[in-house]
């Protein structure tokens, strides 16, 4: 079998399984963030452990909030989670079971805390040589399920207020938090941490241990609770390795069934989360037509993306069947492919390749992804959100072309709602292209770059829009563990994750408050492929074009020089 026609096989298999799993897990989310209609009007049934917690932390989830006291609840949790892990690295040195390990370094710590709480899990560190399984697995993999519950929390506030009409209630954020990571991610969690043991992923706290020598030295292993924390990071679109390898480690990732296993789980919610809205909307064919955009640009970035890999010219390649440096012969050029454009169309960023190895298109278009702002499918409840920032801007721009009131899902698209779309848009390339310009103007960062020219310049490119976006991979060849990076990239990564939260919310209020407006003969039907074209053609000009100059510059310049 060509390689070719396995990676195309293995795209056709993933296609099947997320269409299986896309309706009834669609369904169960939107029942578990919606009022229970044999628990009476309005009532949410709690678990018992629900209960506990609420008890535990204070919160009353039967209460509801507006988006000012939504939005304190995301921040004021967020901060707490930002401290926390912060001081759990601080004082790992004093902890039983750290192995040995030091206490990480200030600069490091906020980087890495900030890194998890947002939903980055950039990585300057190498896992398996400075954190224990105490910070691995009571600071970091709790994150990894907190962090991605507090975006769905997010995503679906912004659904209520689309369905909701004269009030400005948005539901209850503790209560929105709770249910999404007891009653969705843990159990998806569980079983895929089984499906990856089975694999071949490991799954103990067996330490540090020597298995023989190698050059002439002892060559040492880590255990760990890996196959748990592989299942969420995928899972939660986290993508922070165990270790420093991420996915591209045997023990993490063995084969090429737990490769696809693995890329399912970072696409599973994402997709299945339109399915979602749908259902809380009222209408799943607006879901359908928010569906159809996320899957034709996944398609295509993943189409190009190997054909770029597989027919890049140069001989070398040819003779080995596609650019196979800094890739995995287990996964192939095709599994590699796959896997990229999935974590970099998400905000996942986890890696089972050399990212910096790739043609100089191929990492373009791995950059690329991440500066269309992560919504094809994007993170776990930020891609939803994203892209129903993008479809109020598109229903403007509709609007504008036809002389009309825009109007979304029957609501009016006005002024105020406009800015605040605008001003989501604007934060993460403003963040992005700020901070690389300065990096690349200062003296000391640029020591940082393994590479010069075009590269160089696509590896700070690539970690400040990495860090933005909260996405979390990198090129690699970027030395990141100094003072200056550890902070600019843990500033921006927090900046880049709550600051649009604080627009995200703010519309979903006011949109909850409006009435709703009947449908005419000149309405723009939102659930038709039209309205789709125009979604697409939408995110790839409005957000594609910002960048433009900068992709120029860097990944273009070096793909058209090679």
């Amino acid at each position: 079998m060509s390689s070719v026609l396995a990676g195309a096989l293995q795209l056709l298999a993933l296609i099947v399984a997320l269409g299986l799993a896309y309706r009834p897990l669609g369904d169960h989310m939107a029942r578990v963030y919606s009022p229970d209609p044999s628990a009476g009007r309005g009532t949410v049934r709690h678990l018992r452990v629900e209960k506990w917690i609420y008890r535990a932390i204070g919160a009353n989830p039967d209460t509801e909030m507006r988006w000012t006291a939504y939005l304190r609840g995301v921040l004021a949790f967020s901060a707490v989670s930002v401290l926390f892990l912060y001081l759990l690295q601080r004082v790992q040195g004093g902890l039983p079971g750290s192995l040995g390990f030091s206490s990480i370094d200030p600069d490091q710590a906020f980087n890495t805390a900030a890194s998890f709480v947002s939903n980055t899990n950039w990585q300057s560190y190498y896992g398996e040589q400075s954190v224990g399984p105490v910070v691995q697995t009571g600071g970091l993999a709790v994150q990894n399920f907190l962090s991605a519950a507090v975006g769905m929390a997010v995503a679906v506030a912004l659904v209520r207020g689309f369905a909701r009409s004269r009030t400005g209630e948005l539901g209850n954020f503790w209560a929105d938090l709770v249910r999404g990571t007891v009653r969705i991610l843990l159990p998806i969690s569980v079983v895929g941490a089984v499906v990856l043991v089975a694999c071949g992923a490991i799954q103990n706290f067996a330490g540090i241990h020597e298995v023989g020598q190698f050059l002439g030295g002892p060559q040492q292993w880590n255990g760990g609770a890996v196959a748990s924390q592989e299942a969420i990071k995928e899972l939660g679109t986290n993508g922070g390795g165990y270790f420093n390898a991420n996915s591209a480690h045997p023990f993490e990732n063995p084969n090429g069934i737990s490769n696809l296993f693995e890329i399912f789980l970072i696409l599973l919610i994402p997709f299945a989360m339109t399915r979602t809205f749908g259902r809380m909307a009222g209408s799943v064919k607006q879901g359908y037509a928010i569906l159809a955009t996320m899957v034709v640009i996944w398609i295509g970035f993943t189409t190009l993306m190997m054909w770029t890999e597989f027919h890049h010219g140069a001989p070398a390649f040819d003779i080995a069947g596609g650019a196979l440096e800094g890739k995995e012969t287990r996964f192939g050029v095709g599994g590699s492919s796959i896997f990229a454009v999935a974590t970099t169309l998400t905000s996942t960023g986890a890696v089972n390749a050399f990212l910096s190895s790739f043609t100089g298109f191929g990492g373009g278009i791995a950059l690329l992804g991440m500066q269309l702002g992560e919504v094809a499918p994007g993170g776990v409840g930020s891609g939803l959100y994203g892209i129903l920032i993008m479809a109020v801007i598109a229903v403007f721009l509709a609007g504008l072309m036809v002389g009309r009131t825009p109007e979304y899902l029957g609501k009016k698209i006005g002024t105020r709602e406009i800015k605040f779309a605008a001003c989501y848009i604007l934060v993460t390339p403003a963040l992005v292209l700020c901070f690389t310009a300065v990096a690349m103007a200062l003296p000391t960062p640029v020591h940082s770059l393994t590479n010069s020219g075009p590269h160089g310049f696509s590896e700070i490119l690539y970690a400040y829009t990495s860090a933005g976006n909260n996405n979390g991979s990198a090129f690699a060849g970027l030395n990141a563990d100094t003072q200056w990076f550890n902070t600019s990239l843990g500033i921006v990564m927090l900046l880049g994750r709550f600051v649009p939260m604080v627009f995200v919310l703010a519309l979903a209020g006011s949109l909850a408050e409006q009435r709703p407006i009947p449908s005419t003969a000149g309405t723009l039907r939102t659930d038709k492929p039209l309205f789709t074209g125009l979604l697409a053609g939408t995110i790839l000009i409005v957000t594609g074009l910002t960048y433009f100059p900068a992709l120029a510059l860097g990944p273009l310049a070096e793909g058209l020089a090679s």
